[in-house]
């Protein structure tokens, strides 16, 4: 069919787009001919009938893909305003151009056919709509989609030709560079080489990635990091996501590896990728080249790092913490198997240690299986390792101070690299300086003001290695040398050690022990712990489960009976006070930090009430002693009297707290009232007194006889 007999009025009342795209910015900058054909389209268009103001060119796409259109803003302008209604005629050099990607041309098309709108490429005028011309469009997108598979495929066979023999050129990890030969060597630069290194090394003691990046924050030690496709390095602090990066990469072994992930386009056209095992590599050569590692280290380093991971297996030994939990990592429930968990519980300002099973609970929303105190459990342990290792005790402590002073002669060693550094950088600045023509004084004033900024620079490092050295010296001065020669004769006192950090207890009793079971026994208050060594040797101990807080702060029954007796004849202020000569604490002080509670009378009084004591009151009662109304009236004197009388012991009063008291009458003769001008109070209560002694005196004697 004609080409014009195509275009009809109402396409031309619409406007006419023409798409242009290349693939790639080397393409837009040299292919400039392909650009020139795309662009004179225009002139088909006015041959067509459409006016130059109707022709809308959308070329904001070049240098992108026609892989797929989802990053591709221009195509998705045409296609939403073909869906509009505005275009009557689409225009393109070839189907390549506008998609390679049977998906997207295939959407154009059907939108095309709904919309009325005409496509145009090199051969000709097409109405999506006929299916004749529809399917020459289709057969056109397949072969274009087929044109970019086989040169992918080319391109990609080639790649993996290159890739199986180890020849292909991947950018390399920091620390590695390519020789003029193409061959992989190492960094010529030493501070690089042995920052790595000391990486590798810092893993290998902590066991941990985080912790290695904490160590190198204590240690105030920078790590090498290149940029992306550049060849600078700089030195910059340590995170966690390059310290997986490093660990993770099987370069630094010495491995060439090519397809360690399985890319693959999304919906929305993101790429998304899963890692392979290494049997799935595409390539992987051991010993391809020189590395910071073995293979054998760097699997151990993974399994490491996979073991971090897991939360719940019972497997998992974590890496070594600064918490007291002596078996971190080690405890497993003696009831469900399960791995058990450490939790830390601050009470009354001190952190108790507790071995919780909550796998049932965080699962399934059930109880926990168990929670065991764990500082009885760890005292256990504690005791058994020391009796187990006193014979090696001797080589540990040495490998102990080894161990430390080369730590702190390599940290300082990367320290003097910085220096080097340093001090070559301000070298190179004072050279440029000396060379400038003094005369350009804006030259020379940049030139001096980076000479200065070097020099200033190598002097704080200089400085922070000082200080370092100076920190370092101090602590393994000649004090603590004695006291590690010392500790080598008894290992329990390296145990025991107060300053040794629960991180070094815990890698000690990692070469010992491989697990711990614990079950606990509520009702018999106490836990068995069944011990497993390394070696295959089993061990058996049980230990005393900590009371409660409502156990360890009740009164003992031996006290509460000391107190009922002693209120026959004291008030509770009185049984404070011999309660606190005789050493005896109330059950307070068995709380943390009231070791020297005492009694007072409100504490007894407490006593009393609780456990259904008789009262002081009830007991005088009980004895017949009445109080002050009822002894006046017995007397027949005022209240003011019997208090004179008992103040000279006429009346023998009996308190029954610290403010009050019950009065006891005298003998069968009741006292009675007199003029105390004439006899008084005091000679009264002198001559009662000699004649109850009197009469005592006459009652022993007929009981002797």
């Amino acid at each position: 069919m004609n080409e014009k007999l195509k275009v009809q009025s109402h396409h031309l009342e619409r406007s006419a787009y023409l798409y242009i795209r290349q693939s790639s910015m080397r393409q837009v900058m040299e292919n400039v001919e392909s650009a020139k054909r795309q662009y004179d389209l225009r002139g088909r268009a006015i041959g067509l009938g459409w006016h130059d103001d109707q022709i809308t060119v959308i070329d904001s796409d070049q240098g992108e893909s026609g892989a797929s259109a989802s990053w591709r803003e221009g195509f998705q302008r045409l296609v939403s305003d073909v869906g509009m209604g505005r275009a009557g005629i689409v225009m393109g050099l070839e189907v390549s151009r506008l998609a390679r990607n049977n998906a997207d041309w295939h959407r154009l098309l059907e939108i095309c056919a709904l919309a009325d709108t005409l496509i145009l490429d090199e051969d000709g005028v097409y109405d999506p709509a006929n299916f004749n011309d529809r399917l020459l469009l289709g057969l056109k997108g397949t072969m274009s989609e087929a044109e970019l598979h086989v040169i992918k495929a080319r391109l990609r066979g080639g790649i993996l030709n290159k890739a199986r023999r180890g020849e292909y050129r991947c950018p390399l990890p920091t620390g590695f560079i390519y020789n003029e030969v193409g061959g992989v060597v190492l960094d010529p630069d030493a501070q690089i080489r042995e920052m790595i290194t000391h990486f590798f090394e810092t893993f290998s003691r902590v066991g941990s990635a985080t912790q290695t990046v904490k160590a190198f924050a204590r240690e105030g030690l920078l790590f090498p990091s290149r940029f992306r496709n550049s060849k600078r390095v700089v030195f910059q602090p340590l995170t966690t996501s390059a310290a997986l990066r490093t660990l993770h990469n099987p370069r630094y072994a010495g491995v060439y590896a090519y397809g360690q992930r399985l890319y693959r386009r999304t919906v929305d056209g993101k790429k998304q990728f899963r890692k392979r095992e290494p049997n799935e590599w595409l390539a992987c050569i051991p010993d391809a080249h020189p590395g910071y590692i073995s293979w054998e280290q760097f699997q151990h380093n993974l399994k490491a790092l996979e073991a971090n991971g897991q939360g719940y297996q019972t497997a998992r030994v974590s890496p070594p913490r600064e918490g007291a939990a002596l078996l971190q990592g080690r405890v497993i429930c003696g009831r469900c198997g399960c791995h058990m968990r450490a939790r830390y519980v601050t009470r009354r300002g001190q952190v108790d240690t507790w071995y919780v099973c909550s796998r049932a609970y965080v699962s399934r929303g059930e109880p926990h299986c168990q929670s065991i105190a764990g500082w009885p459990v760890d005292a256990a342990i504690g005791e058994l390792i020391a009796a187990e290792m006193t014979p090696a005790a001797v080589e540990l402590a040495l490998e102990i101070r080894k161990e430390i002073e080369a730590r702190y002669d390599e940290a300082d060693k990367l320290r003097l690299r910085a220096v080097e550094r340093a001090q070559i950088d301000a070298d190179l600045a004072q050279r440029r300086f000396m060379l400038v023509d003094p005369n350009n004084r804006l030259v020379a004033g940049t030139l001096e003001r980076e000479w200065n900024d070097k020099l200033r620079m190598l002097a704080d490092l200089r400085e922070e290695r000082e200080s370092a050295l100076r920190e370092d010296r101090a602590t393994l001065d000649d004090a603590i040398r004695d006291r590690l020669i010392a500790m080598t004769a008894d290992f329990k006192t390296v145990w025991r050690d107060p300053t040794l950090p629960n991180r070094e207890r815990k890698r000690l009793l990692a070469y010992l022990v491989e697990d711990v079971t614990l079950l606990k026994f509520q009702a018999e208050g106490e836990t068995r712990m069944h011990i497993r060594f390394r070696g295959g040797k089993t061990e058996t101990l049980i230990t005393q489960n900590p009371k409660t807080s409502a156990q360890q702060v009740k009164t003992r029954p031996e006290v509460v009976e000391l107190v009922d007796k002693l209120l026959d004849d004291h008030i509770c202020a009185e049984i404070a006070d011999i309660l606190n000569a005789r050493g005896i604490r109330p059950g307070g002080s068995a709380r943390r930090g009231k070791a020297d509670a005492q009694f007072s009378d409100l504490r007894v009084i407490y006593l009393v009430k609780q456990y259904g004591l008789r009262s002081r009151y009830d007991r005088l009662r009980e004895r017949g002693m009445l109080t002050k109304a009822e002894a006046c009236a017995k007397l027949g004197i005022t209240e003011c009297t019997l208090v004179r009388w008992a103040k000279y012991g006429i009346v023998k009063r009996h308190a029954y707290n610290g403010y009050i008291g019950l009065y006891e009458l005298p003998g069968p003769h009741v006292p009675a009232k007199q003029c105390s001008r004439w006899n008084q109070l005091a000679h009264r209560a002198e001559a009662i007194r000699r004649l109850n002694s009197s009469k005592c005196s006459d009652l022993e004697e007929r009981a002797v006889v």
